[in-house]
């Protein structure tokens, strides 16, 4: 009796236990089906491409320069006498910078000085005996071309003496000296180097179909119309507050790369800029009247772009399309889609080609006051 008793307490606590499992498994299945129902039931929205300008904005990695920037070199060998700047200094145009020690040259000029008073006397004395009848006038003439080169001999001197004057050749900032005072100077060495940062000449490579785009808007920039807008952001990531424009570009392209080079000139009032920072030009171009989508409203095959546009009868075609250019969370469509097109714009995983849908549609104007999120 005993064991009878105990079995069926065994018996019960088990079919008790099978129960639970079973109510939890039901449970479970009835909220994952719930889950699955809500999932397939989200609304699918829908808007349509949309015409506007759009500012188009493409980084180049670039390298600043000066718009002058120049060795200073010894033209004449000597002993460095006196630094008259220091490293970093603003000097004017024609301010002395460097003296070498110009004993050599000096007494060179002395004696070219010398010949050319002994041979202005032996021309007068020379004149002076032609009036009396005791020399020629080919004499005199001969005389008077010694005079002349004697005047040369003197004029190179100068020029030599001056020479071991090193002067500022324009307005500019001194670089680090390479030499110092009482240094042994050969010619040619170089002394400091020297730029000229009131325009900064700022240089960046642009692919082929870039470069036929910017020249087409550079052309249309000539009556005014502004259509490019070049800027200059800087390594600690804050934008140069002068414009720029571009200022030349090369005549070749790079056959490796299919690079050509553009120059962009800067304005430097303030001196900001120097020789050899680094920085990203970004230029902004205005495209006019556009097609434009969100980003979100496409997705990627096989490195091609595409988009589920709603045709008769509700019927979901997939459409392949080409990208312009990408602009935060929207794209600029060059072909596939129009303005009369409804896109898919949430809901592009729970539909395929060819199913029939039903859809909320979402006016694009407010579709694009609100974009947070980019392409799936």
């Amino acid at each position: 009796m005993k064991i009878t008793a105990i079995a069926a307490t065994i018996l019960g606590l088990v079919s008790l236990s099978l129960s639970g499992c079973l109510s939890q498994a039901e449970s479970q299945a009835a909220s994952e089906s719930s889950g699955e129902s809500e999932h397939h039931d989200h609304a699918i929205v829908v808007t349509s491409p949309v015409r506007k300008d759009v500012i188009s904005t493409q980084p180049y990695v670039c390298q600043i320069h000066s718009c002058q920037h120049i060795e200073v070199r010894a033209l004449e060998g000597g002993y460095l006498e006196k630094i008259c700047v220091k490293e970093g200094q603003a000097v004017k145009k024609g301010e002395l910078m460097f003296k070498i020690l110009p004993t050599i040259y000096q007494a060179k000029m002395e004696s070219e000085k010398a010949e050319v008073q002994r041979m202005q006397i032996e021309l007068d004395n020379a004149q002076s005996l032609l009036k009396k009848g005791y020399v020629s006038s080919p004499e005199i003439a001969l005389k008077t071309a010694e005079l002349s080169k004697s005047k040369a001999k003197l004029a190179l001197a100068e020029a030599e003496l001056s020479f071991a004057s090193v002067v500022a050749p324009f307005d500019g900032i001194v670089d680090r000296q390479r030499n110092q005072q009482g240094s042994l100077i050969q010619e040619g060495d170089v002394l400091t180097t020297f730029s000229d940062n009131s325009l900064m000449w700022v240089y960046f490579n642009v692919p082929e179909r870039d470069y036929l785009a910017y020249k087409a808007a550079l052309d249309k920039d000539k009556d005014g119309s502004g259509h490019l807008h070049i800027e200059l952001r800087l390594a600690n990531h804050q934008v140069f507050p002068q414009k720029g424009k571009i200022g030349a570009i090369e005549a070749d392209f790079n056959n490796t790369t299919g690079n050509i080079s553009f120059r962009a000139d800067f304005p430097n009032p303030d001196g900001l800029l120097r020789n050899g920072q680094t920085g990203t030009i970004l230029i902004h171009t205005t495209l006019k009247n556009v097609v434009v989508i969100p980003q979100r409203a496409t997705f990627e095959i096989l490195a091609k772009r595409f988009a589920y546009v709603i045709e008769k009868d509700n019927v979901v075609r997939q459409r392949e399309i080409t990208i312009q250019s990408a602009q935060d969370d929207i794209f600029v469509i060059e072909s596939g889609l129009d303005v009369g097109d409804k896109i898919i714009l949430e809901g592009i995983r729970q539909v395929r080609d060819g199913d029939k849908i039903e859809f909320e549609f979402r006016a694009p104007e407010e579709v694009l006051s609100n974009m947070k999120y980019h392409a799936e």
